[in-house]
């Protein structure tokens, strides 16, 4: 045996241990079986933080019930509570894809806790006869209750820091939404010129969707604080204690300062992963309205000459190695690629729920895995979209004016007063002609230009409240 390693045993045989390591053997033998990712656990500090949460949780609990001495648990305790602030990172190298339903990873969790327990007793690492990862730091659990505990509290955090990038994101367009205030635009259906609105309100309902979705997702966050912890292997409890159960959970949510509750059915509970799939949902609904948002911006953004150009995303990097000057939409592009990517994630998370059987669900690594990928990425989307975007967007109200004055499509405006047929003969031959289609009414007859003024400011184009100027005399509307 190498000086820098230490023997350990388990079922299997023996197996030379790093002699510096926290982990044992058994994450030893997942570092072997399981290279997919290239990430770690311990990557994802949110559920190492939630895995050594559930240890002490079940280790006061134990204590309470008279199942562990308190030697033991104090050391257990102080080693779970340094790993919740942030410590022994490193020492959770195990792949979050992994067969076993998560073991591997409840595994690395229990010897890890146990090893920095042993030295805080001043004896070595390894010395397992003194405290046990399995005998003790697991005492009255198994993966199966305590992995989708940890996952659920660690996806709980996730969804807190999603939910603040969003409505960061959100007072970005909120901000722009007053800027913009009094820019007229043309409004568009099916891509074609529809009837006019400002800039303002375009962006302020941007920010009223993601809020919307903020609401989901808080929604969400609560079903996720129902646990099946005190279930043990399939949710009948064995090797466990009658109030195991719920005081573990007080525990938890002493620690945790989330309000987790046990499973009114725990066999139900360990086997059902529902909730999983209805938060991938959430996720993948905001996935979707913002890319098509960041569609939006690119669109309107276009040009900068023969596109539509009406406003101008500012410029982060040149875009293009053989076009000089040219500059690309790219925060909008990385958004846009970060939603497809949490909706191809949203559909691993739906097979990996349905591929479940009997009793327990093998798939939930890939399916933690997924959702804490999509809630980091997603945060990092809404952050950047908001500062090094939506923040620096400006309007090019000179040609959004024009454009106004310009489109047949203000002749609705007209609608009521000239009629219907005369108003759709009047956008014709304004098409045709280029002229606008108040002066082709004034020249007409059909209205005066007093009239044709106040009907087609720009306020009451966009359905803002403008009383009606009584010297202008607007004329009756036209009776049908």
């Amino acid at each position: 045996m190498s000086s820098s390693a230490r023997i350990e045993r388990d079922s299997l045989g023996d197996l030379e241990v790093p002699a510096d390591a926290y982990y044992g053997i058994h994450t030893a033998r997942a570092l072997d079986n399981f290279a997919v990712t290239g990430s770690t656990i311990g990557q994802y500090p949110a559920l190492t933080a939630a895995l050594a949460a559930v240890k002490q949780a079940a280790c006061q609990a134990n204590l309470d019930l008279g199942r562990l001495d308190e030697r033991r648990a104090t050391a257990i305790v102080a080693a779970c509570t340094e790993i919740r602030e942030g410590k022994l990172a490193d020492q959770f190298p195990v792949d979050p894809i992994q067969g076993g339903a998560g073991t591997s990873t409840n595994m690395n969790a229990n010897e890890v806790i146990a090893n920095r327990a042993l030295e805080i007793l001043g004896l070595p690492r390894g010395d397992y006869a003194a405290l046990d990862p399995l005998e003790h730091v697991n005492l009255g659990q198994s993966t199966n209750d305590v992995y989708p505990t940890a996952v659920k509290l660690a996806l709980v955090t996730h969804l807190r820091q999603v939910i603040a990038g969003l409505r960061r994101l959100a007072a970005a367009f909120d901000r722009k939404a007053i800027e913009f205030a009094d820019v007229v635009k043309m409004g568009r259906t099916q891509l074609q010129d529809a009837v006019p609105m400002t800039l303002g309100q375009e962006f302020s309902t941007y920010a009223v969707m993601l809020r919307e979705d903020c609401d989901r997702l808080t929604e969400a966050a609560a079903l996720l604080l129902e646990c099946n912890l005190g279930g043990t292997a399939i949710g009948t409890g064995i090797n466990g204690h009658p109030r195991y159960s719920a005081l573990a959970c007080a525990y938890l949510r002493e620690i945790t300062g989330e309000a987790v509750t046990p499973a009114s059915n725990l066999i139900e509970a360990t086997q059902d992963c529902g909730v999983f799939v209805q938060v991938s949902g959430v996720l993948k609904r905001v996935a979707v309205k913002l890319s098509k948002t960041c569609n939006d911006l690119r669109l309107i953004s276009s040009g900068p000459s023969t596109g539509l150009g009406e406003i101008n995303l500012p410029a982060v990097q040149a875009g293009s190695s053989i076009m000089p000057g040219k500059v690309n939409p790219v925060i909008p592009e990385m958004v846009n690629q970060i939603a497809f990517e949490i909706i191809g994630n949203d559909l691993t998370v739906t097979m990996a729920a349905e591929a479940g059987q009997l009793q327990l669900n093998a798939f939930e690594p890939i399916i933690a895995y997924s959702l804490l990928r999509t809630m980091t990425h997603l945060e990092v989307a809404a952050d950047t979209l908001a500062t090094r975007c939506v923040d620096g967007i400006t309007a090019n109200r000179e040609r959004l004016e024009q454009a106004v004055r310009r489109a047949p499509g203000i002749v609705t405006a007209l609608s009521p007063y000239i009629g219907y047929a005369a108003s759709a003969r009047l956008a014709k031959q304004a098409l045709a002609t280029g002229e606008s289609v108040g002066d082709l009414a004034v020249s007409e007859g059909l209205l005066t230009r007093a009239a044709v003024e106040e009907l087609l400011s720009p306020l009451r184009l966009a359905g803002l409240a403008v009383p009606d100027n009584p010297e202008v005399g607007l004329p009756a509307p036209v009776q049908v």
